[in-house]
């Protein structure tokens, strides 16, 4: 059956949601449970509905109420219950009964799966959009050990009813997507939303685990996300696992440090070190509720026009080993990322730039496609409560040193600039470390490319062993030996 998949101009061959349900219920293997919370049992809807049930599931059910949802998985310690912790729960308590209550020996060929969601629709007020956790976990063998997917989902739509119907698809996909996609991941994100518009629903997070899964690098998935349109930023931690935007940046006072990284210098890391000194000292600023943000935008990652994964790679593994949180996004320019900021804390924000970005911010054509310019820009910049943190640089012409006192901006820009200056928003870094400026991430690439020597010294410690080791941006060995020759 041809179906058109919505907000899709081309025409795809994908299974019905009917058809779907289906195939999962007339496979005499796959066998398992249902728990929903706060949305109603939309998922499990379609597979009553698709006929053949029976041989699919062992129980549905809905702890609709606070205290029966407590009793069933115990009580939260922030007493919430739309929580990848909640959902974490129900799966597991849900497939230790399964496991308790379907013998192995009577059932040698079942494969169990355990789908759960915990959500929050649209309030009355139609204030909050809502949101949700759902997850899967499951076998592709009966001997094999469980498999998991879970994400969290944004509602965009206006009206109950309709968020409950799209959460229904999006866990038809999902459970769909487990067992007969799971080879495929990237495809499965797609397949995700099938028979959805994506102006319905935004898919913030997504984490797979498991032994089907263990060369799925987490932080390539996060890239899938953004570059596929499901959001427009994602965040993922040390350990390489994605992490919930909101967790991290509710009500914190947020530095952020956007870059290409390519690879991380001791430049980027000196700027980060004396941003953060004057950040936490800040009245306005608590240093146990300050986070910092390594920001990457997709158009540091195009390569010839395409996005370059592997080199995406190379960047996020290094800023990983040192410790680092890492945002994706589709943010150009920087008032874009300030009002994503501004979607979960009003408390003081700080970006850290150099003086080229600077001098970027003030150039009007990146500001041609808003109905008021750089003016309306401008406005959404610093309206908040946000200051710029300004890395000098040497000038490449002078060799004289660059700061907020001696950059250069467009003449019409003068006054606009010197506004926001004198008002504070503009603070010069003094305490650099003048022996580093000659750094560039491009020259490093450079050398590393032309297999010449000195560019280990211009890397953060550990840094320039990771490249050697796995030999990332292109680093052979055998160009330094042949220059050796």
């Amino acid at each position: 059956m041809t179906l058109i998949l919505k907000g899709d101009k081309n025409f795809e061959n994908i299974p019905s949601l009917k058809s779907k349900a289906l195939r999962i219920n007339l496979n005499e293997d796959i066998y398992g449970t249902f728990a929903e919370i706060g949305a109603g049992q939309e998922t499990v809807r379609h597979f009553f509905r698709a006929g053949g049930a029976s041989g699919t599931i062992a129980k549905a059910m809905s702890a609709y109420d606070k205290n029966f949802s407590d009793s069933i998985y115990g009580v939260e310690d922030d007493s919430r219950y739309v929580t990848e912790a909640r959902l974490k729960k129900m799966l597991s308590h849900e497939m230790r009964l399964m496991e308790e209550r379907i013998p192995r020996d009577e059932n040698p060929n079942k494969i169990f799966f355990s789908y759960a969601n915990t959500v929050a629709t649209i309030d009355f007020a139609k204030k909050f959009k809502g949101h949700g956790w759902l997850g899967i976990r499951f076998q592709l063998d009966p001997k094999e050990d469980y498999n998991e997917i879970i994400l969290h989902i944004r509602f965009k739509q206006n009206e109950a009813r309709l968020q409950q119907e799209t959460l229904g698809i999006v866990g038809v996909n999902l459970i769909y997507g487990a067992f007969y996609k799971h080879h495929k991941p990237k495809k499965l994100l797609r397949y995700l939303y099938d028979h959805i518009d994506k102006d319905t629903i935004e898919i913030d997070m997504i984490n797979f685990s498991g032994p089907r899964f263990e060369d799925v690098d987490n932080r390539l998935m996060s890239l899938q996300l953004v570059r596929n349109g499901m959001t427009e930023a994602v965040m993922f931690g040390p350990d390489g696992n994605n992490i919930l935007p909101a967790a991290i940046l509710y009500k914190k006072n947020i530095l952020a440090l956007r870059g290409s990284f390519r690879p991380v210098t001791l430049v980027n890391m000196d700027m980060y070190k004396k941003s953060y000194d004057i950040f936490v000292r800040e009245n306005k600023v608590d240093v146990d509720n300050a986070v910092v943000v390594f920001e990457i935008t997709l158009s540091n990652l195009r390569a010839e026009g395409e996005i370059d994964e592997e080199d995406f790679m190379d960047r996020a593994r290094l800023l990983c080993s040192l410790g680092q949180t890492v945002m994706i996004s589709n943010f150009q320019e920087y008032y874009k990322l300030v009002e994503y900021f501004s979607n979960y804390t009003r408390e003081r924000m700080a970006l850290t730039m150099g003086v080229n970005n600077l001098i970027d911010i003030f150039d009007e054509k990146y500001y041609r496609h808003l109905s008021g310019g750089i003016l309306e820009a401008f406005g959404k910049l610093f309206y908040k409560d946000l200051k710029v943190y300004l890395y000098p640089m040497t000038n490449p012409d002078t060799g004289l040193l660059m700061t907020s006192n001696s950059l250069k901006v467009h003449p019409r820009m003068k006054e606009l600039y010197k506004f926001f200056k004198y008002n504070g928003k503009v603070v010069d870094i003094f305490d650099y470390d003048d022996k580093i400026l000659h750094i560039f991430s491009r020259e490093v690439l450079q050398k590393i490319a032309d297999g010449e020597e000195g560019w280990e010294e211009m890397l953060p410690k550990g840094i320039a062993e990771l490249i050697k080791e796995k030999e990332l941006f292109d680093y052979e060995p055998a160009k330094l030996e042949e220059k050796e020759k």
